[in-house]
């Protein structure tokens, strides 16, 4: 599947993006919340695992919700204001 990618760096929209927002950090719950349709915006980074990220790249695809990735788990960790690296992140509702 040829997906095109909405790529931000770190220091471009995303610390302002998820600095006043309700945010929920990792895969696992990033499921749970498409599943109970409350996310609005996604991100996604580049150096994960595809197989962690590609399904949930589909799925916001599917669902018509915002999908960003990101260059590094790094920096998207650090823009949630945590201290490790995680391969997903998003806005909720």
């Amino acid at each position: 599947m040829d997906m095109q990618k909405s790529r931000l760096g770190v220091y471009a929209d995303i610390p302002a993006a998820l600095s006043h927002k309700k945010l929920i950090v990792g895969a696992k719950q990033l499921r749970k919340a498409l599943r109970a349709g409350t996310v609005r915006c996604v991100y996604l980074a580049e150096n994960a695992d595809p197989a962690i990220t590609q399904p949930l790249a589909e799925a916001c695809e599917q669902s018509q919700i915002p999908c960003h990735w990101i260059s590094s788990m790094r920096e998207l960790g650090h823009a949630c204001g945590i201290d490790v690296g995680t391969a997903a992140a998003a806005i909720v509702a």
